[in-house]
């Protein structure tokens, strides 16, 4: 088959010739591994580019990538742990996700794609992508299947980011933190989070992920705040103008377009989505102890909807209040890809049957009725009642203490989630989401159902 495609046979040849053996030791393991690798990503670039092959060049192209793939899973599955004792001097290093993925393609070629082939991917729209990212998530797989490795990784992503501790000083002193596409407020001991994505109706992409993230730091780290407020800021747009819109979700017009990685997923849910859940992890790792966090009590308040990721984010915080009609709901099925951890937390709030029905049917929720109040904790009777609900909710939640608010709330999520529970769900995640993102069927669903290819970037 490959050679139907041009390719070399005396290339072809060499590459099979390659194929490692068993090795027990890690070094010897690994360059034999990537040998075989590099050389047969070397025989996967003789090929066309992906829309210009015809239909021999297809299968062998699917034919070299599933032979990769087979021996990235082979080398990762004896050695994962020895991998990432290596590239973070045996655990002594917290390096977050992108760091850690990259400095393997430096020290380990041909495991997963380097920083210049991902950047050339989100060149291409999501139909022309070869699909390198999908290493990726085979990689942080096997991380996070570790016991030792995947929790070392968790810690490591509950940190604060370099950008929120360059700001923190500056926040402190005036309360206020501007980054762009993410505004951060601190108001009598509340902070208010917005997130800012006018054009795309408040939309979560590559663009607000790292703001979003150092916003919610700035709010933890900050001992003057008490509080945390999320709520989608006032749209232009002509339909909802003037109004608060608590998120449309992953930017689809984006996502269609090539322009969110599949680390934008990844990053999410170990970041910024789990700190409103867990907190800012301990300056030190410490596995086995009681949990060290630094975390506040959450409040969402929800106008208009809550799409996708919007709607994920209201199964890790404290107390959501909805103006009456707003809807909330997870267009997984229309869209093809996992909505992060709602299938490890949506049935908590709803339970078993009704989360299936969201996830794999579209069932939607309305707040004010009897399945959206299952999400919800208050309903307004309109966005202008929203202003005094919120502060009134601040109150109640406050007024008993904020040591007891906190232990109770850290009490509860260690029985509903253990650390180790979420660990072993990414480590799934990881994987499924990147055959998701690579997939044909997720850009026919967008064309299908989102109108994608019509709308520009």
């Amino acid at each position: 088959m490959l050679e139907a495609a041009g390719l070399s046979p005396g290339e072809i040849a060499e590459w099979q010739a390659h194929a490692p053996s068993l090795e027990a030791n890690f070094a010897a393991a690994a360059r034999a591994s990537s040998g075989y690798l590099a050389r047969g990503e070397e025989l996967l670039r003789r090929l066309p580019p992906r829309p210009k092959r015809d239909d021999a060049e297809r299968e062998a192209a699917v034919e070299l990538k599933a032979a990769l793939d087979a021996e990235r899973i082979r080398f990762l599955r004896a050695h994962a742990e020895d991998l990432y004792a290596a590239l973070t001097d045996d655990l002594r290093l917290a390096l977050r996700d992108e760091d850690l993925v990259y400095l393997a393609a430096e020290r380990f070629p041909g495991l997963v794609p380097t920083r210049g082939q991902v950047a050339a991917e989100r060149e291409l729209a999501l139909r022309e992508k070869e699909g390198v990212e999908i290493a990726q998530g085979l990689f942080f797989a096997y991380v996070l299947a570790s016991e030792r490795c995947g929790s070392h990784l968790v810690w490591a992503m509950l940190r604060p980011t370099q950008e929120a501790l360059d700001r923190l000083d500056d926040f402190r002193a005036t309360g206020v933190a501007d980054l762009g596409l993410t505004h951060l407020e601190r108001r009598d001991r509340v902070a208010y989070l917005e997130i800012r994505n006018d054009t795309y109706l408040n939309a979560e992409d590559s663009f607000t992920l790292p703001t979003t993230e150092a916003a919610v730091d700035l709010a933890l780290l900050d001992p003057d705040v008490d509080i945390g407020v999320i709520r989608g800021a006032v749209v232009s747009h002509p339909r909802y103008a003037g109004r608060r819109v608590f998120g449309a979700g992953v930017n689809l017009t984006h996502l269609y377009h090539g322009r969110v990685d599949y680390m934008f997923f990844v990053t999410r849910d170990l970041g910024y989505v789990n700190k409103l859940f867990r907190g800012l992890s301990s300056e030190d790792f410490r596995p086995n102890g009681p949990e060290e966090t630094t975390e506040k009590l959450w409040i969402a308040a929800v106008e208009t909807f809550a799409i996708g990721g919007a709607c994920q984010i209201l199964h890790t915080v404290d107390h959501v209040i909805a103006a009456r009609g707003a809807r909330l709901f997870l267009p997984a099925r229309k869209e093809g890809i996992l909505p992060g951890a709602s299938n490890l937390r949506l049935p908590r709030s709803v339970g078993d049957r009704v989360a299936r029905r969201a996830i794999l049917s579209g069932l939607e929720f309305v707040a004010g009725t009897p399945h959206g109040d299952l999400l919800i904790d208050e309903v307004v009777d309109s966005d202008d009642g929203m202003d005094a609900a919120v502060e009134a909710r601040v109150a109640a939640l406050t007024d008993s203490g904020l040591v007891n608010a906190a232990g109770n709330r850290r009490a509860l999520r260690v029985g509903a989630e253990p650390l180790d529970v979420f660990r072993r769900y990414m480590s799934l995640f990881c994987r499924e989401q990147a055959y998701c993102h690579l997939s044909p069927a997720l850009v026919r669903n967008l064309e299908q159902h989102w109108k994608a290819h019509e709308r520009r970037v």
